[in-house]
């Protein structure tokens, strides 16, 4: 069966002319999915009824299950455990600040990267997302905050997996998310984390979805990068920055680099400089982030006042 959320705008319309259907008959179950936030083909009474039944017997429409919510003790923060259709499960976070929310949606479950001090991580890779799996998270979010009179801001492609590892699923995702139809997020208000997969950024340069990139840096050479972010080995420093120079020519935007802080390893003052060094010249942001501490790994949060 085909999951209705899988489809852009133009991959439904391409799908229902195979069926013999219009753009028109298209644009009204698009509308169905992302105007009137249906959760079942039944909601969709208004169709032909032999649109209907076709869509009955070969698509499905698939909002995702909460199996587990937390929240924060401060109450800025969410986090979903979701069940997807064949019982895998994926982590969904809301965040608020400053009285803006962001959804961070996965994009695998599990990841393949194997960065040490990630939980998602040391986990390993058990499948891909596909693009109606990733909407359904933004959607899900929607849809709690709608309940509290809220609305969703911005979007982090910051959960489990690595989005340019899925890169077909998740720019559909994108497309989706972007579409003026369909969700109407403004792709200046989405954010794509990468550990540094180097053609994926050079293919987001060149296809130009204009939304923001972030890359997960941690280190400043190859060696100390590559002890903490297995990928690394693959795109050293040299290949990842002429890449990043790449992107920000091509769609002269600035990139987020990510630094997560790590006592007594990459918290040290040469360490700075070294990162000074490396993204010389660049159109950057370096964007401090507190160790998160897992199970797996021994490494130490830094204190707060010295962040």
């Amino acid at each position: 069966m085909l999951n209705l959320y899988d489809f852009s705008r133009e991959g439904l319309m391409a799908q229902l002319a195979t069926w013999g259907y219009s753009a028109y008959h298209a644009e009204r179950v698009w509308s169905y999915l992302y105007q009137q936030r249906v959760s079942s083909l039944r909601e969709m009474d208004e169709l032909r009824a032999d649109l209907r039944e076709r869509l009955l017997a070969e698509v499905v429409v698939e909002p995702l299950q909460t199996a587990v919510s937390t929240n924060s003790s401060d109450g800025h923060t969410r986090k979903f455990l979701l069940r997807l259709p064949d019982g895998q499960t994926i982590e969904t976070v809301q965040m608020q600040f400053k009285g803006r929310s962001t959804a961070c949606v996965s994009t695998q479950v599990g990841c393949a990267m194997g960065c040490v001090f990630c939980a998602t991580g040391q986990m390993g890779f058990r499948r891909h997302l596909t693009p109606g799996e990733i909407v359904a998270q933004v959607l899900f979010v929607q849809q709690a905050l709608a309940q509290h009179g809220e609305q969703l801001r911005n979007i982090v492609l910051m959960g489990m997996g690595e989005p340019l590892h899925n890169y077909d699923a998740t720019m559909t995702a994108i497309d989706i998310l972007t579409d003026r139809k369909g969700l109407a997020i403004a792709p200046k208000h989405i954010t794509l984390s990468t550990v540094g997969v180097v053609p994926g950024i050079r293919r987001l340069a060149d296809e130009g979805r204009a939304v923001r990139l972030a890359v997960s840096l941690h280190a400043a050479t190859d060696a100390e990068r590559e002890a903490l972010i297995p990928p690394a080995r693959r795109w050293p420093l040299a290949e990842l920055i002429a890449a990043c120079r790449y992107y920000i020519a091509k769609r002269q935007r600035r990139i987020f680099f990510e630094w997560t802080l790590i006592a007594g390893q990459n918290d040290t003052p040469e360490q700075a400089h070294a990162v000074g060094q490396l993204l010389h010249g660049l159109d950057a942001h370096i964007n401090l982030i507190p160790l998160n501490p897992t199970m797996g790994y021994g490494g130490v949060t830094k204190e707060k006042t010295a962040v």
